[in-house]
Order: structure tokens, then C-alpha cells, then sequence
């Protein structure tokens, strides 16, 4: 993970190396040289996903974006791109968030699915059949129209992908995921991510930053933390947040992380637009 970027960009190379002394430990080995198992770790995971996304960024000093997004995690580099949080500040707070999450997940284990080919709405009525039966199964991630991941415990997400494959999903996957993200069950987790962004310092955002839990455009530094806060448990509404930053003027989206997954369902979402990586 961004060695090619370590080797050829002074800026990433110097955000990486930052990284380092941030955490205590040395993140670019692991990215480096670990293995599946070691860049597995969700104390490494997020840090290292948000440090690649935002070395990329740095990489490109020209790339001035008009509106920014950023899925799940994402969000965070988002917020560094926009101005409104400091790399120095944002992986701390990344930091804290991957240890809540991990000790969110050991108190409330839960698991993930992704349900293909069936409507949103029907996804949503069946994951409320369930948790009203008694097991928590809630919408998650909104990817893009046909593909939606639902979040909860693990016989509420077994009973799912048999309600829902039988309800007409194409596919109904179990995802192998550490715990029930973007759920109820990650309630734990507010209290200590609230108590470290409430530490950190937030600016006005330079441009609009479109939120997981709004797909609307923010730039007030309080509702900035307030909606990151609710996205431990809220859905990450992506499909909705492409979706308004092209009625909002976007033609060009530009995905800065380790991967081209989001260009993907951009290219679904919003099929006049371009969609590459920096």
C-alpha cells in the first residue's frame, strides 16, 4: 500500500512519515511489507486506508475540488481535503474511531451482507420485519441503485439474506467484516469518538462537504461533527450523496484511496459523469 506513492511524491512521502510518529508505530512497514492478516487489523485498517486516501490528495498539489465525499471512513479524508480538519488532527481522531469500533464490535458482535438486484425499499421493509421480530438488521450502505448492504446481528443477518433471496435478490452475500457497522450496535462507540471530536479543532470547510448521513452539503464546522458522530450508526447514504453532487453541478468525480471501487458505482449512479482515480 502506497509505496509507488511514498517513493515518487516529497508530499506523500512526508504525510507518510508523519503518520509514523502520530500513531507510535511504524503504519508504512505494515502497509509496506504486512501481511493480509496484519493490514486486517482494525487499529491498522482505517489508518491506513485514510493515510493512502490523503497522500494521494497531497500528491496532486493542483487539485483543487469544487465538493467533496467520502464513503464510511472515507468521510475523514474528505474532511482533510476540504480544509476542515488537519491531517495532524484527522488520524487521531481516525485512530480513535477504529478502537471504538473494535471494542464496539467485542461488546455487540454483528456481522454485514451485501443484497443485489432488489429495491431499496423492499430491503428496508424486510430488515424492519426483523428487528421488530426481535434480531436488529438495518440498510447500511446505500453503494448504488441494485446494491445495498444491511448490517446487524448475525442471526438477524442470516434471516435476512433468506427473506431477501427469496423476496427476488440476484445475490445476498455475507461480507467478512469484524462487526455491524453503521448500526445500532455500534452505539458504544459514539461516547468515545464524541469525546475525542469534541477535542479537536474544526474549521469551516472550504467547499461543501457531502455527508454520509445527509447526502447534503456541509460546511458549518458543527454540523460537520455532529453528522460525523451519527455515522457510526447511521447508513452511509452514498447512491443519495452522488446523486446531489451531480444535480449540484459535479461532471467529474475523482477517487483518492486505495482501490476504484467507488469510480465503480459512480459510473452507476451517475452515468454521464466521469469517474477516475487522481
Amino acid at each position: 500500500m502506497a509505496r509507488e506513492l511514498f517513493d515518487q511524491s516529497e508530499a506523500a512521502r512526508a504525510l507518510l512519515t508523519q503518520a509514523n510518529d502520530i500513531l507510535g508505530f511504524s503504519l508504512t512497514k505494515l502497509m509496506f511489507e504486512g501481511t493480509e492478516a496484519d493490514l486486517r487489523r482494525t487499529d491498522v485498517t482505517q489508518p491506513a486506508v485514510f493515510v493512502h486516501s490523503v497522500a494521494q490528495f497531497v500528491a496532486q498539489p493542483d487539485l483543487q475540488p469544487a465538493m467533496v465525499a467520502g464513503h464510511s471512513l472515507g468521510e475523514f479524508s474528505a474532511l482533510v481535503a476540504a480544509g476542515v480538519l488537519s491531517f495532524a488532527d484527522a488520524l487521531p481522531l481516525v485512530a480513535r474511531r477504529a478502537q471504538a469500533m473494535q471494542a464496539a464490535c467485542d461488546e455487540q458482535p454483528g456481522t454485514m451482507a451485501a443484497i443485489l438486484g432488489l429495491a431499496d425499499d423492499v430491503v428496508e421493509r424486510v430488515c424492519q420485519e426483523i428487528t421488530a421480530a426481535g434480531d436488529v438488521v438495518v440498510a447500511a450502505n446505500y453503494n448504488c441503485p441494485g446494491q445495498l448492504v444491511i448490517s446487524g446481528s448475525a442471526d438477524g443477518i442470516t434471516k435476512a439474506c433468506e427473506a431477501l433471496k427469496a423476496a427476488g435478490a440476484k445475490r445476498a452475500l455475507p461480507l467478512p467484516v469484524g462487526g455491524a457497522f453503521h448500526s445500532p450496535l455500534m452505539q458504544s462507540a459514539q461516547a468515545a469518538l464524541a469525546e475525542a471530536i469534541e477535542r479537536t479543532t474544526f474549521q469551516p470547510a472550504r467547499c461543501p462537504v457531502y455527508q454520509n448521513v445527509d447526502a447534503a452539503p456541509h460546511r458549518d464546522p458543527a454540523e460537520i461533527k455532529a453528522n460525523l458522530l451519527a455515522q457510526l450508526t447511521a447508513p452511509v447514504r452514498w447512491t443519495q450523496s452522488v446523486q446531489a453532487m451531480a444535480q449540484d453541478g459535479a461532471t467529474t468525480f475523482l477517487e483518492c484511496g486505495p482501490g476504484k471501487v467507488l469510480q465503480g458505482l459512480v459510473k452507476k449512479i451517475a452515468p454521464t459523469a466521469a469517474a477516475a482515480s487522481v
